[in-house]
């Protein structure tokens, strides 16, 4: 039965079999187009030895009041803003070890199929979390334009001066529809996605507004997945979503649940010289062989700019994505007169309720 082998072990292979294994999370993200892949972008840090930050351009859109067309008035032309949008490289690693004694990994299955399976299970959840500090931090923003993003895209029902729990505090039949409303105004269909805590999504069964998609099984049985819709939306469970104890005279858990349009993530998977390797040490443990994983790649929230105005090393620790000033609106950096990009055209936002 197939253990660790390093001998046998081909890193390449085996990391180009781990890129091609299905992930729940990334894939739901990128099918509901709330994640955009952007591997173009990878060109920039190639071009750079060692690089992990770049900068985008982009080019605002066209606007202003037209003239009118009588043979006696001037057009007027506007200048076209041009904007920088930029991005830093999240680099990970993680190793796992297993000892000459220690029982057959995979229980006669195919080594690549389930230890690749496990690993890319892995990275999923790695990505998630990733996300989930990068949505803090641009949600932490402070100053005033940064502010209207962060207030205008925060639907909270929470009702903190209230100590009794209401129906109306909770995430009900309106509380999506509403708070997509705010965000964007006339362009809410642009919302593809929403992430929310199980407790929240138990709320929405209960009250039978979350649908759960399905699928027939190999036997011809319809069985539900744990992907559910609600208002026309994906909806994805995480537990990692962010929850908060409200220990005042109102005592009760504030639930955050994160609502994604199309093209609110720009993806690039930026690979590493060795991305997955195995090493052999005979001495420790009566023999042991570890498997060591590592990944780069870049989330960048469309419309805000990574500044790494605090960070301490080439990569980002989840704490530094998490905070927020190290992000901003992105903008066109004249230092006279900074212009910045409408927070209206950035599909993200975040509701907060009791559950």
């Amino acid at each position: 039965m197939p253990n660790f082998d390093s001998k046998n072990f081909n890193g390449e292979v085996f990391g180009q079999y781990v890129e091609t294994l299905p992930t729940r999370n990334r894939n739901e993200l990128i099918k509901s187009k709330a994640l955009k892949p952007r591997q173009d972008i990878k060109n920039l840090f190639d071009a750079q030895v060692g690089g992990n930050y770049a900068t985008v351009p982009m080019t605002g859109r066209i606007g202003g009041k037209a003239q009118n067309l009588d043979g006696k008035t001037s057009a007027e032309a506007k200048k076209l803003e041009t904007y920088t949008h930029s991005r830093v490289v999240v680099g990970r690693q993680s190793a796992w070890v297993e000892t000459d004694f220690s029982s057959d990994l995979t229980g006669g299955k195919d080594w690549m199929e389930e230890v690749g399976l496990q690993v890319a299970e892995y990275w999923d959840d790695v990505d998630q979390a990733t996300l989930l500090s990068i949505l803090k931090g641009i949600f932490s923003m402070t100053g005033k334009e940064n502010l209207e993003f962060v207030n205008g895209h925060t639907h909270d029902i929470t009702g903190e001066n209230t100590e009794q729990t209401q129906d109306s505090h909770k995430f009900n039949a309106t509380t999506l529809n509403t708070a997509m409303q705010e965000a964007l105004g006339d362009r809410k269909a642009k919302f593809s996605l929403a992430i929310m805590h199980s407790a929240v999504a138990t709320n929405l069964e209960n009250i039978k507004l979350l649908k759960y998609m399905t699928y027939t099984d190999d036997k011809g049985i319809e069985r539900d997945l744990t992907l559910g819709t609600l208002n026309g939306r994906i909806v994805l469970i995480d537990d990692g979503m962010p929850v908060e104890h409200v220990d005042a005279t109102a005592k009760y858990d504030k639930y955050t649940t994160y609502v994604l349009g199309e093209g609110a993530i720009e993806y690039t998977n930026c690979g590493t010289k060795v991305p997955s390797e195995m090493d052999r040490d005979p001495k420790t443990n009566g023999g042991e062989t570890t498997l060591y994983s590592r990944q780069r790649k870049v989330f960048a929230p469309w419309g805000i700019s990574f500044t790494k105005k605090s960070m301490a090393s080439l990569s980002p620790t989840d704490a530094e994505l998490e905070m927020g000033a190290n992000w901003e609106l992105v903008n066109n950096q004249n230092s006279g007169k900074k212009e910045y990009i409408d927070h209206k055209l950035i599909p993200i936002a975040r509701v907060i309720t009791r559950g």
